[in-house]
């Protein structure tokens, strides 16, 4: 194992330490077959997952997207698939026995049971059938139990659906899933013929168009088709871009490969990935009239039921790169577009009204629209590189703070720059090129004027590139030791080059900043109650400060508790409390952190995630299209007329106790109540605790060996019920307890004075 995959491997297993409490048996989608469709169709699809029982809908982002629920099928469990076989034995019996008795004459019956004669009908026949094929389906041990459930669904796509990509979801009783990526486009879909038996099955297309499959293990799967000569064909898969991380799969996607074959079946054209990008892409020109044949498997024959592709095939306009890969805010910036079946070669970026962020762009040719491609907007000064810049007596002089648009361009390029500085000053040098879809695997070296070294980076982690395996984005954040001349060098690791090595790099004092992410993007909540969110910090440039969190147009009664991330930290546990009197339905919420950064307020939204695993070890924060929250009866309705507030901050005292009172109406009738810190830094505890009509009152205790005054965060904390136990258990056995959720969040801060009472 690498340095980089040690790294990746920490990183998980840090998300994993600080996790909150889910639900058991959340309720998963693993993936949805065809996984799109064309504006204007009407289709059925089949989605796989597990936890799905009592499933009443689907919900899909974006406009234009109906579902209706058909069937909803669950593997059979052992004692099921006993019963029904028992079930089946004894219809058997009765069947022969109905078919004896059926030749005996009526004579040779005795006549004082007449009734006795076996019957036999239709439906007989019918549940006969119907055992049969529910035992033939019984797996003892699926493959796959993530996956192993089955929804069939019909979707109705309007003819002014949203083109693009939208998420689906299924909602059940027990929460709503994750999301699933589900294409809506203008082409001709058809969906692969599987052969009986076979590991090869081949399906008869007209271009251009879509095609949808599933790749089994050992399966290939080839589309026959007609082209003409001098058509310049792209032949695009998407495969991981469908589903991102497999769970239990390595390298945790399905790495699909595709080949282009004519009529005789030699292969003309051959991709196992598009640079970086595991999904590979094809262009290639016809030669002559004739049947080509497009062939997609999996690179080293895996498969199984979430091995979904779609593949277009089409003189399809597509992007390869662009140059520059950004511009400045509140400016026109011309674009230069290379790749394939393009109407023009350059394309004009209007960022007039865009604030500093990432932006796709996409050429359009004939009504059709290309791939997306990334440009970058930030409120920085900007230039050119200019050549030659190769060694350092050729430098570009650069005066800071400044965005250098750049690109090696050939292979062993270096390119080289030269500013000023003084003793003491703080220096970021980034790189943006990978995060902007290009494939330079940047390195950065700064020297000063005598070439001795004083910062060198290759990789640098971006938490919030949650679809990247492989940060290959540098960046040096140092201080000049002596005022002078320095240079910056920067070049490919990989010694590649060309024209669509395009790169950012930015050279300033530190620019502090923050992004920040919320897990999970889908929330399930009864009325009333109380249930936990991580927000993440991605904190740039050495920001520090607080950032505290807000709704944006929530419905009255959220009340959002702990919505703060505490200096210097990176994530936080919050809670968000759903009022008992809005009705059940599925809303759309929006969070938003601010932050004081010198004289400014600085404020932005929080993108919805969700944590994904990566090939048994590595954890992704995956972005989503909309924060969700499907609200549902309350087990019991509360007439309180004390609402839910925020808690105060308690000050925990290292060595010494605080008295603290939370916000739960009537937890007094709840019965016995024991409550428990969850995931609670070590050295807090609860010593005591008391409910009331109004909340709870407790007392925190501070361990003095094990904090350190000054440690912010939020106590969450779960409470659970006593049932009553029957005459026949044992004494002795301890009393069951019944969850009842989630206590909202207690923010506090170690100190070293006194605790004192928190106001109610």
């Amino acid at each position: 194992m690498n340095m980089r995959s040690l790294a990746m491997v920490g990183v998980g297993a840090a998300l994993i330490a600080t996790l909150p409490l889910r639900a058991q048996n959340q309720p998963h989608i693993g993936y949805a077959f065809p996984a799109g469709g064309k504006v204007g169709d009407s289709f059925q699809i089949t989605v796989g997952g597990q936890f799905l029982d009592g499933i009443n809908a689907a919900h899909f982002s974006g406009k234009g997207v109906r579902a209706t629920l058909v069937q909803y099928t669950k593997p059979l469990t052992q004692q099921q698939f006993n019963r029904l076989r028992e079930q089946l034995s004894e219809l058997l019996d009765r069947r022969a026995a109905a078919m004896k008795m059926a030749y005996r004459p009526a004579a040779a019956l005795p006549a004082s049971k007449p009734s006795t004669r076996p019957t036999w009908t239709a439906n007989d026949d019918k549940t006969i059938a119907e055992i049969r094929a529910k035992l033939a389906t019984f797996v003892r041990k699926p493959s796959s139990p993530a996956i192993a459930e089955q929804v069939v669904i019909k979707i109705e796509i309007a003819a002014d659906a949203d083109v693009g990509e939208h998420d689906l979801r299924l909602i059940t009783p027990n929460g709503l899933t994750n999301p699933l990526i589900f294409c809506v486009g203008q082409l001709a879909e058809f969906t692969e013929r599987e052969g009986k038996g076979a590991a090869m099955s081949e399906t008869s297309v007209t271009i251009p168009a879509v095609m949808n499959g599933q790749i089994m293990p050992g399966d290939v799967d080839r589309y026959r088709f007609q082209a003409k000569r001098g058509q310049h064909l792209v032949v695009t898969a998407a495969a991981r871009s469908l589903i991102p991380y497999l769970a239990d799969a390595v390298p945790g996607w399905f790495q699909a490969t595709l080949a282009l074959y004519d009529a005789k079946g030699v292969e003309l054209a051959y991709d196992d990935d598009f640079r970086f990008d595991p999904d590979p892409v094809l262009y290639y020109v016809i030669p002559s009239d004739g049947e080509y044949v497009v062939e997609i498997k999996d690179a080293i024959y895996r498969g199984r039921e979430d091995f979904v592709y779609r593949i277009t095939v089409g003189e399809m306009p597509f992007v390869t790169s662009i140059f520059p890969l950004g511009g400045p805010a509140g400016a026109k910036t011309n674009i230069e577009l290379r790749g394939w079946n393009l109407a023009t070669p350059t394309f004009t970026m209007d960022a007039k009204d865009k604030s500093p962020g990432v932006y796709p762009v996409a050429a359009h040719r004939g009504g059709r629209v290309s791939n997306q491609a990334l440009f970058a907007v930030d409120s920085l000064p900007e230039l050119a590189e200019k050549e030659p810049n190769d060694k350092p007596g050729q430098a570009q002089s650069v005066t800071l703070p400044v965005i250098v648009n750049g690109r090696i361009g050939k292979p062993g390029d270096t390119d080289v720059y030269r500013f000023d500085g003084n003793a003491g000053d703080a220096i970021v040098a980034e790189v943006e090129a990978r995060r902007l879809n290009s494939p330079v695997d940047s390195v950065v070296e700064i020297t000063d004027a005598s070439g001795h070294r004083v910062a060198v980076n290759d990789d640098q982690e971006d938490k919030g590139a949650g679809l990247q395996t492989h940060h290959a984005d540098s960046r040096i954040a140092t201080t000049l030791p002596s005022s002078g001349t320095f240079y910056l060098r920067l070049e490919d690791a990989q010694h590649g080059g060309g024209a669509e090595y395009a790169y950012r790099l930015r050279i300033s004092p530190p620019q502090p900043d923050f992004a920040l992410r919320i897990e999970p993007s889908g929330i399930t909540a009864r009325a009333g109650s109380t249930i936990p969110l991580t927000v993440y910090a991605l904190r740039k440039d050495g920001f520090s400060g607080p950032i505290e969190l807000s709704f944006k147009d929530a419905p009255a009664g959220f009340v959002f508790s702990g919505a703060r991330v505490p200096p210097g930290q990176d994530q936080v546990t919050l809670t968000l409390t759903v009022p008992n009197t809005v009705p059940e339905q599925l809303l759309t919420l929006s969070v938003e952190g601010r932050a004081r950064i010198g004289e400014c307020e600085v404020v932005h939204d929080a993108v919805a995630t969700d944590l994904m695993m990566q090939a048994f070890a590595y954890l992704h924060l995956v972005p989503a299209q909309e924060l969700l929250v499907d609200v549902t009866a309350a087990r019991r309705t509360f007439r309180s007329p004390f609402p839910v507030r925020p808690t105060p901050t308690a000050k925990i005292p290292a060595g010494g106790t605080v008295a603290a009172h939370v916000s739960v109406p009537q937890a007094s009738s709840f019965g016995k109540l024991h409550i428990q810190l969850s995931e609670a830094p070590e050295g807090v505890s609860i010593q005591s605790f008391s409910a009331t009509r109004e909340g709870i009152d407790l007392v925190l205790r501070g361990d003095a060996s094990k904090l350190k005054p000054g440690t912010q965060g939020n106590l969450i904390v779960t409470m659970a019920v006593e049932r009553g136990t029957s005459p026949s258990q044992k004494k002795a056995a301890a009393p069951a307890r019944s969850p009842v959720g989630y206590m909202p969040a207690i923010p506090f801060e170690v100190v070293t004075g006194p605790g004192e009472r928190l106001p109610r």
